[in-house]
């Protein structure tokens, strides 16, 4: 899959082995962990993320894609498959490398991820989970057409506190 976004200077694509020093580049970073599910490693080393490209493009579970630009992955971006009564709604989530923050580019990459996904799939919905605290998050959600559909009350646990999870939304007619 390629999806080419803001003047064709940033790409949605397959992870590729080449990735390795990319992702270990940019994930291995606090301020990146701690708005993520655990499951996303701190710190991240080159076997991590020699794993998550393996995973990636041989899972059944999802969508996983690289965001880059002309020269390296920058980031990622994902849909996760859910199953029975909530199977045509699946979940987003993204991440960013820290110098590339506060230009646009998740936000215009969640309006291009989000357009093929309804494009080419037979679902209703997309949502996607942000911690208390993620104000960035929460914008770029939003200027991508979400709707914060509520609070779920200390539904997280990260780092041995609670957080309040701000559950989201996109309905495929909101797609324009």
């Amino acid at each position: 899959m390629l999806i080419k976004f803001l003047n064709d200077r940033y790409l949605i694509r397959d992870f590729q082995l080449g990735d390795v020093e990319a992702l270990v580049k940019y994930a291995n970073n606090y301020k990146i962990f701690r708005w993520v599910k655990d499951n996303f490693p701190y710190p991240y080393s080159i076997k991590d993320a020699e794993q998550w490209v393996t995973v990636s493009r041989n899972t059944n579970d999802g969508l996983n894609y690289a965001i880059a630009n002309q020269n390296e992955l920058i980031g990622g971006i994902g849909v996760k498959f859910k199953e029975d009564v909530y199977r045509y709604s699946w979940e987003l989530g993204y991440w960013l490398g820290e110098p590339f923050w506060g230009k646009g580019i998740v936000t215009e990459a969640v309006k291009v991820f989000t357009k093929y996904l309804f494009n080419h799939y037979n679902i209703r919905s997309i949502t996607a989970n942000v911690y208390e605290g993620n104000k960035a998050s929460m914008r770029v959600l939003t200027k991508a057409g979400f709707k914060l559909d509520g609070v779920i009350r200390k539904a997280v646990f990260k780092e041995k506190l609670f957080w309040d999870l701000y559950v989201y939304s996109l309905l495929r007619e909101e797609v324009k």
